[in-house]
């Protein structure tokens, strides 16, 4: 195993409004992008977009458990080396970064995964670039999150994501702190690796002894506000085309049963969505249902039925 999950591995960036988008890379052999090596058309692809705090380097288990396709991975906008990149964010800001990628590396149409809050990017990209989209697979994300009895929309997102948010306003003495802090939490209590290890190591940015998160506040306050759905993307949602694969994990972003979408509310969703289809994935948490070899076998196993057969 490669800390970055495959041989191919490159980072790249890619001229976007207000500066450039970072992405990872993850191919077979080499060669320029439309010269017949990996860039080249036909080879099967998957778009893969990252959660709300995290990086393209939540992938890699992904990536060696579909060997012998591409997998492109942005920085999403104001994340990871990505993280200067301006606002307005937003998922629509996020699909334009997302297709400037694949005009790049010079390819047509891509299978798009998306984790967390890259499951709404995915949807605001399949709906807006149908023409690019040659299936979706969401990660335990894309569906409007539940909103408990009592609270309002922005209290039950500040709820759901507060942990996650509070740590971009912290900073760490050393990468060791950071990595102790990691250790710590309840969703990689016992699960720490190296390709858990090689994602801290890479969000951490800044320098001793005031070393921080790099995801911009900015950013995650913006996008988090869209994860109830407004009225446009429920539209977007209900009106894909089968089949829009959701993957639920059975435990939560603190490792707390239930998960983060409960089974009552997806089959709610499985109801008014009839392109969704639900896979359930035992022994898992928001977090290591794709940074876990036992998530990543899930989450290839549907990928795989959208490689076309050749």
């Amino acid at each position: 195993m490669t800390l970055t999950g495959a041989a191919g591995y490159r980072t790249m960036g890619v001229p976007v409004r207000g500066g450039e988008l970072a992405a990872g890379v993850w191919e077979r052999g080499s060669g320029e992008p439309g010269a017949g090596g990996p860039g080249a058309a036909g080879v099967p692809t998957v778009l893969a977009l990252h959660g709300i705090t995290a990086s393209h380097l939540s992938w890699p288990a992904v990536v060696r458990a579909v060997p012998g396709i591409r997998f492109v991975a942005p920085d999403l906008r104001g994340r990871g080396r990505s993280n200067a990149l301006p606002g307005p964010f937003g998922m629509p800001a996020h699909a334009e970064d997302a297709v400037a990628l694949l005009d790049r590396l010079g390819i047509e149409r891509a299978i798009v995964l998306g984790h967390s809050m890259g499951g709404f990017a995915a949807v605001t990209f399949a709906d807006r670039y149908p023409d690019r989209t040659s299936g979706i697979v969401l990660v335990d994300g894309g569906l409007p999150l539940p909103l408990p009895a009592g609270m309002t929309a922005e209290e039950a997102t500040a709820a759901t994501i507060g942990p996650a948010s509070a740590r971009l306003s912290m900073t760490f003495p050393t990468h060791e702190a950071y990595h102790d802090f990691w250790r710590a939490h309840p969703a990689f209590s016992g699960r720490w690796n190296a390709d858990v290890e090689a994602y801290v190591d890479y969000d951490l940015v800044g320098e001793e002894p005031e070393l921080h998160a790099s995801g911009s506040i900015d950013a995650i306050a913006e996008d988090s506000a869209q994860l109830q759905g407004d009225a446009g993307y429920l539209d977007a949602l209900e009106a894909l085309e089968a089949p829009v694969h959701f993957l639920r994990a059975e435990r939560g972003m603190l490792d707390q049963p239930g998960g983060l979408y409960p089974p009552d509310a997806v089959a709610q969703w499985a109801a008014r969505v009839p392109a969704l289809v639900v896979h359930e994935v035992p022994g898992v948490n928001h977090y290591t249902i794709v940074m876990s070899d036992v998530g990543a076998a899930a989450i290839a196993g549907v990928v795989r039925t959208l490689i076309p057969s050749r």
